[in-house]
Parts: structure tokens; sequence; C-alpha cells
């Protein structure tokens, strides 16, 4: 019996550039550029062709995911205590799905969905964790901080914790989703050259899904982490209403 051993190593990279004693990922860098060129352009092709009378599709697309984010962010916080929250989860949502669709280009060893490699997780989790830090000192001051104080005491270290592994939930969650595809594809690239292209294309239609819904996750966990920046005095609602958004954004997924 003949047996298939199939080798992924986690965090190898076919391009890899040496720039003073730095090591850079080049197929990251490039797929990353592509995906962020990708977003600039239909953002772009859209502004020169806004329609009130007649909207293309581009336009109805864009117009879908704001309406649905400015809903999200005015349930979980008001869009008039951070209006930013809105472009800043859609640009997140629109770059983190196309990024993910890279993975459909057949040349995907050199151009690899970059949501695989955990760098570009950890520099997209540090940029909403640090924001959301950031947007919720200048809102209340040092009483935003103050939820970690509360009683019970013996709570305190679980809760500073909490606050620390953020980022890394937040960034891991995306990572082990994405990398999850690569690892099928190379499963399915070591079945028989007569039935690889029924299960490759079913998996890339089920891989497009995941993109997508990858993508909606983190934008509407970005929400919900930025909920925390209201004014201190709100805070006390703020389980039921970021429950409601959880279970409704849960519901849409599926």
């Amino acid at each position: 019996m003949n047996s298939l051993a199939i080798d992924i190593h986690p965090g190898t990279h076919k391009i890899v550039w040496h720039i003073g004693g730095w090591y850079f990922h080049g197929d990251t860098i490039i797929s990353t550029l592509i995906a962020g060129a990708i977003v600039l352009g239909l953002g772009f092709f859209m502004r020169a062709r806004l329609s009130v009378r007649k909207p293309g599709k581009v336009q109805l697309f864009y117009e879908t995911v704001v309406g649905e984010v400015e809903r999200q962010v005015e349930e979980a916080i008001g869009l008039k205590t951070a209006a930013f929250v809105v472009p800043l989860a859609f640009a997140l949502f629109l770059f983190i799905m196309i990024a993910n669709w890279l993975a459909l280009i057949p040349t995907k060893e050199y151009i690899p969905p970059p949501a695989s490699d955990p760098n570009l997780t950890y520099a997209l989790a540090i940029l909403v964790i640090v924001w959301m830090h950031i947007a919720g000192v200048r809102k209340n001051g040092r009483k935003y901080y103050s939820h970690i104080f509360e009683k019970p005491r013996a709570l305190i270290p679980l809760r500073i914790i909490e606050e620390i592994i953020k980022p890394f939930t937040l960034a891991l969650r995306l990572f082990g989703n994405i990398f999850a595809g690569t690892i099928m594809l190379a499963l399915i690239a070591a079945l028989p050259w007569f039935v690889l292209w029924a299960p490759e294309v079913l998996w890339k239609l089920f891989d497009a899904f995941i993109g997508l819904i990858q993508a909606f996750i983190f934008g509407l966990l970005t929400v919900l982490y930025m909920a925390s920046i209201r004014p201190h005095d709100e805070h006390g609602a703020e389980p039921s209403s970021t429950a409601g958004v959880i279970k409704e954004g849960t519901a849409q997924a599926h």
C-alpha cells in the first residue's frame, strides 16, 4: 500500500526578502497590496459612476453593506458617539473579504490569501484594539478603565487578562479559519487526478463563502469592541445590547 505524506509548514513562505537583516514575507506583502489596490479601485470606480437615479451594481453593493454597518453601529454604540466606526468596520470588511478571495486565484502559492499569515491578522487586530483604547480614553477619560476595578475585586486579574488577550483572540480567529482553507486545498491536491476537479470546485465555492463570513465576523467584532467607548454612564446597558447584536449578527451569518 502506498502512503501519501503531505507536508504543511505554517509560516513557510515562497517569497522572502532579506533587507538590512530583516526578513519580509514578500508573498504576504504582494497579496496585501493587491487586495488593497482592488479595494481602492472599486472605491474610485464607484465614485466615478455615482448615480441617484440609476445606481450600478457596485454602488448598490456599497450602499447595502454601509447601511448594514450603520445599523449595527447605531444599535451597539450610536452613530453620534462613534461615527468613525462605520468607515473603519466597512473598510476592514471589504479588505478582508477581497484578501480572502485571493485564494480563488490559481497562483495561490505565490499570491496566498494574506490572512493566512498571522502577521497580517495581528496587525489588523492591534489596529482595532489600539484604536478602541484611544477613542475610549478620549470619550471617557480615566473612567474608561473603571470597569476593570469594579467589585468583586478578586476578578480584577481576570479582567486585565481579558483586555490583554483581545487582540490575540481577534487575530487568531481570522488566521485559523483562513489557514484551515489552505490545509484543505493541500489535502484536495493529493487526490487522484481523475476526481480532483470536483472536490476542488466545491471547496473553492465553500472557501469563498467562508472568506465572506470571516470578513463579516471581523467587522462585527470591530463594532462590538468599539461599543466600550460609549460614555461610562451608558455601560450598564451594554450586556443586553451587545448580546442582541451578537445574536442578530449570528443569525444573519447563518
